[in-house]
């Protein structure tokens, strides 16, 4: 397995970081997590301007060259070294590299591009819907850095392990009102009278593209789209509920706590009308 570190297309068992590196010891960084179907990178556009703009915002200093045309021929060259091109998840990770807290050596981003192959599955509408609970260890601030794919993960991390004990599919994460946020990788979607609402930015959730493009896109194929804060007694009343990545599109959920029993006709219509389009 290949993996792209600084400019070369190295083994992965021979790729590393210094142990003083300021993402290992802050979070110091970001990342994308894309697709690549029949060697094409998918939704380039909504990825590298969200990656872009986080490493303006967390002040990285890219040299000239590393633009969004050359990730992106670096991320379909590296699937095809792979032979990932059929369909791929791709990471591309932005760290900063040495120095302390106060004292980083440089601004420079450093470029971490990796690629694993998705089953053809991927590309359909779950059969068995997602079952979630809400995680109340901890909760997301809803402050300038909420929206980014950021190196600094624990929040999420953990929620994913108390997923795994509670053998939930995933958590979905409160933000500091007591309101839903997103999930630990997903953005959260309900329905409500046959229209689809997400938790606005300034709840917290992550800017997810899969996210942007339910609502840029969803008015052309007739859905109506809007973003509104959503608290625990909502969610429990909504006749829908499905999440949604770049990775997997869409994923509709059966059940969240003891609320059970979620449709899924409006969700599976998205699916259809919005995302496998992209998909063919």
């Amino acid at each position: 397995m290949l993996v792209y570190l600084d400019g070369k297309f190295l083994n992965a068992e021979r790729a590393g970081i210094s142990v003083n590196n300021r993402s290992f010891r802050y979070g110091d960084g970001c990342f994308e997590t894309m697709k690549v179907i029949d060697g094409k990178l998918q939704l380039p556009q909504l990825h590298m301007d969200r990656l872009f703009g986080t490493m303006a915002l967390l002040k990285f200093e890219p040299p000239s060259y590393m633009n969004a045309e050359y990730l992106q021929q670096r991320i379909e060259d590296l699937a095809a070294r792979n032979q990932h091109q059929a369909l791929a998840r791709i990471r591309l990770t932005i760290f900063r590299g040495d120095g302390g807290l106060y004292d980083p050596a440089s601004l420079r981003p450093h470029l971490l591009i990796q690629s694993w192959p998705l089953p053809p599955e991927n590309l359909r509408l779950n059969e068995n819907g997602l079952v979630l609970n809400l995680f109340r260890k901890g909760h997301k601030a809803c402050d300038t850095y909420a929206n980014l794919k950021s190196n600094n993960y624990l929040l999420y991390a953990m929620a994913a392990l108390e997923a795994k004990q509670q053998h939930c599919n995933d958590m979905l994460v409160l933000n500091q009102h007591g309101r839903l946020a997103d999930s630990t990788i997903a953005n959260l979607w309900l329905v409500e009278n046959d229209i689809l609402i997400t938790p606005p930015l300034e709840e917290g959730p992550v800017d997810g593209t899969m996210r942007r493009w339910i609502l840029e896109q969803a008015a052309s194929k007739g859905f109506y789209a809007k973003e509104e804060p959503v608290t625990a007694e909502r969610l429990a009343s909504a006749r829908e509920v499905f999440l949604t990545n770049a990775i997997y599109g869409l994923k509709w959920v059966r059940q969240i706590g003891t609320s059970s029993d979620y449709a899924c006709h409006l969700s599976a219509a998205v699916h259809q009308q919005l995302l496998q389009p992209l998909w063919q």
